[in-house]
């Protein structure tokens, strides 16, 4: 495969152009996406080569990567038949299901849906950098629709950058990614949200230290982006925050009655968590 096209130059979009040219795996990487100043500043930062109209993207790319809000992946997924014969496709959302089903028949087994599982709270060519990807997860869904040679050009395209790969299928993946993802991102709204209504902008910018602004740094995230992702994967998220608000009323109704030992306990309970991310 010599040429690389990208929909969607942003953050992951740009990163993974970023990474692959430093690997020298594509000849020619292109862009297209909305914003023709965006895509000026991925040229300006050697990001792509050059930027193209979708339709001749899609018509002469080997390799197409979407990394387009979810939402315009799958209204942009009957288009995608106008591709060269022997193209390879692979999408970077954070939704799977949806995506996997609007994907039409006759180029569903070389399509690869991927989710990597990396991501900052910054947006656009600007914010993209070559390292994203490295050492991290990429969770690839309903490999069993793929084409042995398509799976297989991706799995080496996201190893050479430093990824691990993980399989699952789709629905696995999207009520996983609720908890693991998608809710921390509607914590993190909620909580910027919830001191915005409550506290001035000196008394935040007084008082906010790390704990505020560790769990507050999410909420920069582009609403544009996380609203589609919350569509797709709506009733996933809303058993996750469900579950959430169950956890704050327990630790709502120990404080009410002060129970204190409870309360310990309940605290206890959760460091657990951190024992899974040790190193064996």
């Amino acid at each position: 495969m010599r040429r690389l096209g990208i929909v969607g130059v942003g953050l992951m979009g740009g990163s993974l152009a970023l990474a692959l040219r430093e690997k020298k795996l594509f000849d020619q990487i292109v862009g297209c996406g909305r914003s023709a100043e965006n895509l000026q500043a991925a040229i300006d930062l050697n990001i792509i080569d050059r930027a193209a109209s979708f339709e001749e993207l899609i018509a002469q790319s080997d390799l197409i990567a979407l990394a387009a809000p979810v939402e315009t992946v799958v209204a942009i997924a009957p288009k995608l038949v106008a591709a060269k014969q022997d193209a390879v496709f692979v999408d970077l959302g954070s939704t799977k299901t949806a995506i996997t089903r609007a994907i039409p028949p006759s180029i569903r087994d070389r399509f690869v849906a991927a989710h990597p599982m990396c991501g900052t709270e910054y947006s656009g060519a600007k914010a993209a950098f070559s390292s994203l990807y490295n050492d991290r997860i990429v969770v690839l869904c309903d490999t069993e629709a793929n084409d042995a040679k398509a799976l297989e050009a991706v799995e080496t395209l996201f190893k050479a950058i430093g990824m691990r790969v993980v399989k699952m299928k789709a629905v696995d993946h999207d009520r996983h990614a609720a908890f693991i993802s998608h809710l921390p991102h509607a914590i993190s709204y909620a909580l910027a949200n919830s001191v915005l209504s409550q506290e001035d902008k000196q008394s935040i910018l007084t008082l906010a230290a790390g704990g505020f602004r560790d769990m507050s740094r999410l909420a920069k995230s582009s609403a544009s982006m996380w609203i589609d992702i919350f569509k797709q994967n709506k009733d996933s998220i809303i058993s996750a925050i469900g579950e959430f608000d169950k956890e704050l009323k327990k630790a709502e109704k120990l404080l009410e009655n002060e129970e204190w030992d409870a309360l310990k306990a309940w605290m206890q309970s959760a460091n657990a968590l951190q024992e899974i991310f040790k190193p064996s």
